[in-house]
């Protein structure tokens, strides 16, 4: 089967960049970013900072990157961070936080990649020299393994204080923050406004092919690009990628909604499929799992046959299914998916 025939739900990740944002690639005005003159570089950060209601950004390679430059400004080797048990940052960053920054990590409990204001001050260290020094609350949102779900903002405003309570800094790990804006009508810069760092990617629901951002104070953002640099992520002519990545802020944001829209439609397919289960209310934006009856098989076994069919999806757990709706996959898209799942499941 040709790659073009494919039905690919595997992430928002596997999206290509679009004719118009390939123009906009081969027509960047380029300098050496590292020596500070790249004027598509420049734009691109003046433009989020604007829209995160903050001094200064830089821009990154990748969201690693995004969230660790960001933690690492903000911690010292021995500090402690408090993040939700299912963050980004502890299951899909290489160990990242322990080994660039030195820092443990204090798991929080609750649905879908939420926690409230209460946990994290029984959370909090006592200052003394027996225990780790309480730096940094991270929020995920969108919460990736909480399947797309939006932080309730009286959540986060209840965190804001206790963070100003106990003198912690707060980052905003927002890879998806502009699908929590399209959902939500909320803006980027509320959304921001309780964090003293944000990160966000181009690189998936934006559809760019590489690149983040991070956002903050002026200084914060001095020492950002300083530990880029450390690890590995300064770049030379890369006006060529921020192209790309400013292409989609002004162009592919407001389109979010279609692909939150096909994950509806995703959802109300599988649940008219026998041996399927998902809960519909749970979609809020275009992440989702579903799971399958083990009378069918397992997910891996069932993946496979469904790659065979030209629909690809991630396993998650032994019986549950990982799909997410993007760009390139339009409503006749979704519908022969879930056409394809439904002939698979007879």
């Amino acid at each position: 089967m040709k790659p073009d025939d494919l039905i690919d739900l595997r992430s928002d990740t596997v999206t290509k960049p679009t004719a118009a944002m390939r123009q906009a690639i081969a027509e960047a005005e380029v300098g050496d970013d590292v020596l500070g003159d790249d004027p598509t570089v420049i734009r691109l950060q003046e433009k989020a900072a604007a829209l995160f209601g903050k001094e200064a950004s830089v821009f990154v390679p990748s969201g690693t990157m995004a969230n660790q430059t960001a933690i690492r400004a903000q911690t010292e080797p021995g500090d402690e961070i408090i993040a939700h048990t299912d963050s980004h940052i502890l299951h899909y960053e290489s160990g990242a936080p322990f080994a660039l920054s030195g820092c443990s990590v204090r798991m929080m409990q609750g649905s879908r990649g939420v926690f409230d204001s209460d946990q994290v001050r029984r959370a909090v260290r006592p200052p003394g020299s027996h225990f780790a020094q309480t730096r940094l609350i991270v929020v995920e949102n969108t919460h990736n393994r909480g399947g797309g779900a939006i932080w309730p903002r009286e959540r986060i405003t209840e965190l804001r204080g206790v963070a100003d309570e106990f003198g912690l800094c707060m980052h905003l790990d927002g890879a998806r923050l502009m699908n929590a804006c399209v959902a939500t009508g909320i803006p980027a810069d509320e959304w921001a406004k309780p964090f003293d760092t944000v990160s966000m990617c181009f690189s998936k629901g934006l559809g760019a092919p590489v690149g983040s951002i991070v956002a903050g104070r002026a200084d914060m953002m001095a020492r950002v690009h300083r530990f880029r640099k450390m690890f590995g992520g300064a770049m030379r002519q890369a006006g060529v990628i921020a192209a790309a990545a400013e292409y989609a802020l002004d162009n592919h944001v407001d389109r979010l909604a279609e692909d939150h829209a096909n994950a509806r439609r995703l959802v109300e397919g599988l649940n008219t499929i026998p041996g399927i289960s998902i809960e519909p209310a749970s979609v809020e934006t275009n992440i989702l799992f579903f799971d399958v009856d083990a009378a069918h098989g397992t997910a891996a076994e069932l993946c496979e046959r469904m790659r065979e069919r030209g629909v690809l999806m991630l396993v998650e757990a032994p019986q549950r299914f990982r799909a997410l709706t993007h760009l390139d996959v339009d409503a006749a898209g979704v519908d022969r998916a879930v056409e394809e799942i439904r002939r698979l499941l007879r």
